[in-house]
């Protein structure tokens, strides 16, 4: 059987591939849960609180994510606690922006202020802070203190493994939220489009540049993940238009950058974002994750549409195995890879969505039974 770097590298090429390819991503409190259920631990949990171990260590997965998740926030270090429970901390981050983080679960923060009210704000605090590649910024966040070294021992055991290395950010689009507030974002694509295209050219610059550091201090991984949630249930958060005019010549750039470098592109949004299609492809993508099934996603019809030029990674309604019912789960899983199968699409199988604690460890191991059984083309 070929490595996953292989099997993955055919996929994107359009060569010949024997099977369906597997990868997938877990909330950490999931892990945890797992362990009472039989999950492994690590070596190096001994004597201590039993800490799971390493899911791309243990389950045989064809890719892994390497690196990038830089610090994308204006001013590095300045992280600011304004309160705290047990349960949560409120923190004004070096984007001006406060945030209710969960202790205790994974998740979106909630959003409680922001700072970058206006189009002076930002030319005259954050702007810019935004011009020049700063290495401090690979130096992970609180949430997760992740080092250039981390992720080149990452990409390094993927190697070894043979794996299909990745490195993945968000981009403009959640940048901007995360900095601006969704009401004031929204109110800027109608209201102030060139303070919109100001801090798309950039932040596209910030991320051209800090990847290009990112690519000469640890090396050129396999593929990009490109992270911006685009979408919600059954609709876009802005029309195709919109997103074409303000935001499609910085996707198409950032891209084509990667292209560069012979790195194919893997988009991932939540939500339906059935309508963005057209525009992503035309701007160069060639790989889409996760398509939700809840949100009105269905990865048949996108393989009848766009297996021609589209990898498809995940589809998995992650509510099928949250039932833990086997019946349910075999069949929903045979339906989506016997289905892709019939239509010639390219898959790498995985969920809709990370695999959350309501899915118990027994019923994603027969998820893998019923993939292993059904993976051959």
């Amino acid at each position: 059987m070929i490595s996953g770097k292989e099997l993955i590298d055919r996929m994107f090429s359009g060569g010949k591939v024997d099977r369906i390819g597997l990868y997938e991503g877990f909330w950490p409190e999931t892990l945890e849960a797992w362990v009472p259920e039989g999950y492994p631990v690590s070596d190096a949990a001994q004597g201590t609180k039993p800490v799971p171990m390493d899911p791309f260590e243990f389950f045989t997965f064809d890719m892994h994510k390497c690196g990038g998740f830089f610090d994308t926030e204006p001013r590095l270090g300045v992280e600011v606690t304004l309160d705290e429970t047990e349960e949560w901390v409120l923190v004004r981050n070096g984007a001006g922006a406060v945030f209710k983080w969960w202790k205790n679960q994974s998740g979106t923060p909630e959003h409680v202020d922001f700072h970058m009210s206006s189009r002076e704000v930002w030319e005259a605090e954050y702007r810019d802070l935004l011009l020049s590649v700063d290495p401090q910024r690979f130096n992970g966040k609180w949430w997760e203190p992740k080092s250039l070294a981390d992720d080149l021992a990452d990409l390094r055991r993927a190697r070894e493994k043979g794996q299909w290395a990745w490195y993945g950010h968000v981009f403009v689009w959640e940048v901007m939220r995360a900095n601006m507030g969704d009401l004031q974002m929204y109110q800027n694509l109608l209201l102030d489009p060139g303070w919109v295209h100001d801090f798309n050219r950039v932040y596209t610059d910030f991320f051209r540049e800090h990847y290009r550091f990112l690519f000469e201090h640890n090396g050129v991984p396999d593929g990009i993940w490109l992270m911006d949630d685009l979408a919600y249930k059954g609709r876009l958060f802005a029309s195709p238009q919109t997103l074409s005019d303000l935001f499609l010549p910085y996707y198409a750039e950032i891209i084509s950058f990667f292209h560069e470098y012979d790195l194919p592109v893997i988009f991932h949004s939540d939500g339906d974002i059935t309508d963005a299609l057209p525009m992503l492809i035309e701007a160069g993508i060639q790989g889409l994750n996760p398509m939700e099934v809840k949100a009105g996603c269905d990865i048949l019809q996108y393989a009848r549409e766009y297996g021609d030029r589209l990898v498809f990674v995940g589809g998995m309604d992650v509510r099928v195995l949250e039932t833990n019912d086997r019946e349910l789960i075999e069949a929903e899983a045979v339906r989506l890879l016997e289905g892709v199968k019939a239509l010639n699409g390219r898959m790498v199988f995985g969920s809709d969505h990370t695999i959350t604690p309501r899915v118990r460890y027994d019923s994603y191991r027969y998820l893998l039974d019923v993939y292993q059984t059904h993976q051959w083309y």
